[in-house]
């Protein structure tokens, strides 16, 4: 199979955007792609796209990524819709990725979608709830924050971790975040702010969960065959790794981890020939406070029950031995659900490119995103390598 290498990618700002559309917002994060790649290119390169959405609200279900893509001038090419929950535009570029590596396509593009803030917060509620498992959980009145605080529950109780961990991972992120224009919740908090705040669904408070947020994010992928003519610095997708698992909470065998990631990290890492020890950063999905934890554990970033130590040690932050979220993850940057995991991609082009800003990890060659479909159903894991000439 054909190496893979991102050429370009570019996200909208996340936030609340009530004058824009789902057309718009895609046009944005469109243009924001193509706009940087080093050497330029045309609406025709492209072969295939692919589409993350969850559709929230019931927008255009059907046919929503020709809708999309066709507002942009691509016309004629195949053109799909990814619903994986939370984890839409993850494995909408898994598939672009996919189709360039089997010689389907020479360019493609995944990319995502997602508006989410111009209903009221039980209509929201519904819409976040359609990502856990519908007749046990969803319908018996459990909502997404509820699931998690389930989690989190457990994983305090069979742990040394506390609240306050779950606190300064909100406050790391949000000092992240602060540096990011792209931000929903682009500010500094306190560690005494993200301790004391009201309770959502105990032990989770407001502090440690993610906004919900309208946004887009595309990412460029080229085939080795083509990659010089878009690049002199190209981004290989080194590794990509997918898995999944049983939907609900109550059927699996461990509420304190997440297999999917275990097992979507572990076939990144074998096809990159590479271990988490080698990262450089990584942007990880933290929906909540806890399944930043959870991630440092599923990922091999530290043993089971140690993540709280990472915290402690400052080790995943900015300035750390592992940076995590530098973009100010799910948390500070937000969450429009059918676009967060092409946004994670696009912010490891970024770091990996030297372009993050006053968030910029110190010369980086590997990069890990890790994005998350509801609880943990499905899980998608890209590792992106920088090439270094010999």
């Amino acid at each position: 199979m054909r190496d893979a290498y991102v050429i370009g990618a570019g996200q909208t700002p996340f936030g609340a955007m009530p004058d824009e559309s789902y057309r718009s917002l895609f046009e944005s994060a469109f243009e924001r792609a193509t706009d940087s790649v080093p050497h330029g290119i045309d609406e025709t390169d492209i072969d295939e796209a692919v589409i993350g959405s969850l559709g929230v609200g019931g927008r255009q279900l059907g046919l929503s990524a020709p809708a999309a893509t066709e507002h942009v001038g691509l016309h004629g090419i195949p053109s799909s819709r990814i619903e994986n929950a939370c984890a839409a535009s993850g494995y909408s570029v898994r598939q672009a990725v996919q189709a360039v590596k089997s010689g389907m396509a020479d360019v493609a593009i995944g990319g995502g979608v997602e508006i989410m803030t111009d209903m009221s917060s039980d209509v929201t509620k519904y819409w976040l709830g359609v990502s856990g498992e519908t007749e046990w959980e969803r319908l018996t009145g459990t909502t997404f924050a509820g699931v998690y605080a389930q989690m989190a529950s457990a994983y305090l109780d069979e742990y040394e971790a506390t609240q306050e961990h779950l606190s300064m991972v909100a406050v790391k992120n949000h000092a992240n975040g602060a540096k990011n224009p792209n931000a929903h919740l682009g500010f500094e908090c306190s560690l005494e702010d993200a301790v004391s705040a009201p309770l959502v669904a105990d032990p989770l408070n407001l502090y440690h969960c993610c906004p919900t947020s309208d946004g887009a994010a595309a990412v460029l992928v080229a085939s080795e065959d083509v990659v010089d003519e878009y690049t002199d610095d190209p981004i290989r997708v080194a590794g990509v790794g997918a898995a999944s698992e049983r939907v609900g909470l109550f059927q699996r065998d461990s509420y304190t981890s997440i297999s999917s990631s275990e097992t979507a990290g572990q076939k990144a890492y074998e096809m990159a020939d590479i271990g988490p020890e080698d990262l450089d950063f990584a942007e990880v999905h933290d929906c909540f406070a806890i399944a930043e934890l959870l991630a440092y554990e599923d990922l091999g970033f530290c043993d089971r029950g140690e993540a709280y130590q990472l915290l402690e040690d400052g080790a995943t932050d900015l300035d750390g031995e592992l940076p995590v979220n530098a973009s100010g993850g799910l948390k500070s940057k937000g969450h429009p659900i059918g676009a967060t995991g092409a946004g994670q991609v696009a912010e490891a082009f970024k770091q990996l490119s030297g372009k993050a800003g006053d968030r910029q990890v110190e010369d980086p060659q590997y990069g890990l995103t890790h994005n998350v479909g509801g609880s943990g159903g499905g899980a998608v894991v890209h590792v992106l390598e920088r090439e270094v000439a010999q």
